[in-house]
C-alpha cells in the first residue's frame, strides 16, 4: 500500500537519524570575514570599549530533537491542538537541569511507536474538528479528487511543520497520498488524503528534529546555517515553538542574514506573550520550581508569585536582572501573604515589602524553597547543591557508589536534623563535600519545604534552628536576603546566568571552546547594566548564533 510504504520509510529514516550519533557535543574556534557573515557587521559581540570581536565559537550542531513542550507548543500554533498529545503520548524529557539536552535523548523502538500513535491521534481529531481543519485546509474542495487544493494543503502543511518550504519533488510524493486515500475501502475521501497526509508529516524528522546543515565557509569545517534553519534557532529559542508565517516569510527573503536584521526581528518576538512563557521555562528549569509537591492551588499561587516578578525586571520595567535575587518586594495574594506572614496587599494582590522579614527576591519564593527538599522537608544539602551547582555554576561531583542517598543522614535515634547531619561532617571523607553544601543549605532551615519561616523543626520545638550558613570562600549569612547579597557581590551569579543561558539556547552542556563566546557576552551584559532582553539580543546577534559545526564521529 502505498501510504504505509511511504510513512514506513520515514519511520525508517527517522530512526536512522535518531540512532546514528548526529549530535554530539563539539565546538570550533576561527574567524569569519564580513561577507561570510552576510553583510558588513560580521555580527560579533561590542565589549564595552567599543571593540568589535571577530573571533568566534561554532557549536556542534545537526539535529536536535524537540522536547515535549517545544512539539506541543508547534501542534498549538499550527493545528490549533491545545491537548497537549507529546506530554499524552511521549516519554518525559529528562531534565537536566533543562528539557532539551540533545546529549542524552536516546532513540528507541518505544519512541518510534510513541511518535506514529501520537501522529494518528493529532491527525484524527485535526480533521474531525471543523475549526482546526479549516486552519489545515485553506481552499475549497471540488470533491475527493481535488488536486490543486490538496497540493496547495501539502504546501502550506510542509511549510510550516517542517519549517521549510518544500520542493516540487517533495510535494509530488506527498500528493500519491491522495490517490491511495481514494481507493475504495480506504475513505474514498479529500479528509482521508489530508488526515494521512498530517500523519506523514508529524513522523517526519524533519518535524521531529531541527536538522541544520549549512554553507561551508572555506575548509574550517564550520558552516554558515540558512535562514530557515536560523528562523527556527530564534522561535525556539525566544518562544519554545516553531517559526510562525512571518518569520518563515523573513526567511524566505533572506531576512535573517545579518546581526541587524535578526535583531530587529528578535525585538519584536520578544513583544509576543510565547517570549514570556519562555523566560518563564528557562527559570522553573534551571532554578528547579517546574515541579514540586504542594497541592495544585498553592503552586499556582506560588508560581503567579515568581512569574509578576520575572515579567516586572525582564519585560515591562526592563530592570537590573540581579533585581530578581535582591528585590525589596513581592508580589502575593492575601492568602501568601499569610502564609509568609507578611502584610496582605490592599485589595487582595500586590506588591508587598519584604521589611525585616530576611527575605528578598526570588530565592524566598515558595516555589525556589520547595524546589530541593527531601525526605518530606528541607534539604540542606540539596538546596547547598542547588546554590553551589544552578547559581554559582560549580561542578558538583557524585556521591561514592556506596553511598546510599534515598535514606536521611545520621543516626535514626538522633531527633533534630542539624544532629543527624553531624554525620556529614564527622567522617572526613563526607566532609570534604558536605561541608561546601551542608553550610549553604542550614542557612536556609528556617525556611520550610513550602516557604514559612519556621523556629524550630518541624513538630519538634526542641530543636531550635539557628539559621547560620556560609557559603566556602565567601561568607557566613542568615536567611535568603543575605545569602542573596552575598552571591550578587561575588559576581559568579552573574557570569552563571550567562552560563546557564548559553546552555540552555545551545541543548547541552558548555564546551571549553566556549568560554570565549560566554566570556563576551558577560562583558555585554555588564556593560547594558545587567538587562536580560539585551543579553537575549547579543546572543542573536552573534556570529555563533548563524554557525555550527559538524559533531566529531
Amino acid at each position: 500500500m502505498l501510504f504505509f510504504g511511504v510513512v514506513h520509510g520515514w519511520r525508517r529514516n527517522l530512526h536512522h537519524l535518531a540512532l546514528s550519533g548526529v549530535v554530539a557535543a563539539a565546538a570550533c574556534k576561527g574567524e569569519i570575514s564580513d561577507s561570510e557573515a552576510g553583510g558588513p557587521n560580521p555580527g560579533g559581540i561590542v565589549t564595552p570599549g567599543g571593540q568589535q570581536t571577530s573571533t568566534f565559537v561554532a557549536s556542534s550542531s545537526l539535529a536536535r530533537r524537540l522536547s515535549q513542550a517545544e512539539i506541543d507548543n508547534s501542534l498549538r500554533d499550527i493545528l490549533g491542538d491545545t491537548t497537549r498529545p507529546a506530554q499524552q503520548f511521549l516519554l518525559e524529557d529528562e531534565f537536566a537541569p533543562y528539557d532539551n539536552d540533545y546529549t542524552l535523548q536516546q532513540a528507541s523502538r518505544a519512541l518510534i511507536d510513541s511518535v506514529e500513535a501520537l501522529a494518528e491521534d493529532v491527525a484524527t481529531r485535526t480533521l474531525a474538528d471543523p475549526a482546526r481543519r479549516a486552519r489545515v485546509v485553506p481552499c475549497t474542495t471540488t470533491g475527493a479528487g481535488d488536486a490543486a487544493c490538496f497540493r496547495q494543503v501539502i504546501s502550506s502543511m510542509g511549510r510550516r511543520l517542517l519549517r521549510r518550504p518544500l520542493t516540487d519533488a517533495e510535494i509530488d510524493r506527498y500528493a500519491k497520498l491522495q490517490a491511495f486515500a481514494v481507493e475504495p475501502g480506504v475513505g474514498a475521501g479529500f479528509d482521508t488524503a489530508v488526515e494521512l497526509l498530517l500523519r506523514s508529516l508529524l513522523q517526519d524528522p524533519e518535524f521531529l528534529y531541527r536538522v541544520e546543515s549549512g554553507t561551508p565557509l572555506g575548509q574550517t569545517g564550520v558552516y554558515r546555517l540558512d535562514d530557515y534553519a536560523i528562523a527556527a534557532r530564534l522561535s525556539y529559542l525566544l518562544w519554545g515553538t516553531t517559526p510562525d508565517d512571518a518569520l518563515l516569510d523573513r526567511a524566505a527573503q533572506g531576512g535573517l542574514s545579518s546581526a541587524a536584521e535578526r535583531r530587529q526581528v528578535a525585538e519584536a518576538m520578544l513583544q509576543d506573550p510565547r517570549a514570556r512563557e519562555q523566560v518563564h521555562r528557562f527559570h522553573a528549569q534551571w532554578l528547579g520550581y517546574r515541579a514540586i509537591p504542594h497541592d495544585a492551588s498553592l503552586v499556582a499561587e506560588f508560581n503567579q508569585e515568581t512569574t509578576k516578578l520575572l515579567d516586572r525586571v525582564v519585560f515591562e520595567e526592563k530592570r537590573n536582572y540581579l533585581d530578581v535575587f535582591l528585590s525589596s518586594e513581592t508580589h502575593l495574594t492575601s492568602r501568601l501573604a499569610t502564609h509568609y506572614g507578611l502584610p496582605a496587599p490592599p485589595g487582595g494582590a500586590g506588591w508587598v515589602q519584604y521589611g525585616a522579614s530576611g527575605r528578598a527576591g526570588i530565592l524566598s519564593h515558595g516555589s525556589v524553597l520547595a524546589a530541593f527538599s527531601k525526605f518530606s522537608d528541607t534539604s540542606p544539602t540539596q538546596r547547598g547543591i542547588f546554590v553551589r551547582a544552578r547559581l554559582l555554576c560549580e561542578k558538583i561531583s557524585p556521591p561514592p557508589a556506596n553511598v546510599d542517598v534515598d535514606q536521611p543522614p545520621g543516626d535514626a535515634d538522633q531527633v533534630c536534623k542539624f544532629d543527624r547531619y553531624a554525620e556529614h561532617r564527622a567522617i572526613p571523607s563526607c566532609a570534604v563535600c558536605h561541608d561546601k553544601m551542608d553550610s549553604i543549605g542550614f542557612g536556609l532551615e528556617n525556611y520550610d519545604v513550602a516557604g514559612r519561616f519556621r523556629e524550630h523543626d518541624d513538630g519538634l520545638p526542641q530543636c531550635s534552628i539557628a539559621g547560620e550558613g556560609s557559603v566556602a570562600g565567601l561568607g557566613a549569612f542568615e536567611g535568603p536576603a543575605e545569602l542573596a547579597r552575598m552571591i550578587v557581590d561575588s559576581k559568579q551569579l552573574e557570569a552563571c546566568v550567562v552560563r546557564q543561558l548559553y546552555s540552555f539556547a545551545v541543548g547541552r552542556e558548555l564546551e571549553t571552546d566556549e568560554q570565549e563566546a560566554v566570556g563576551a557576552l558577560l562583558e555585554w551584559f555588564r556593560s547594558k547594566d545587567f538587562a536580560f532582553d539585551q543579553l537575549l539580543l547579543a546572543y542573536v546577534e552573534s556570529p555563533a548564533f548563524v554557525l555550527r559545526k559538524e559533531p566529531r564521529e
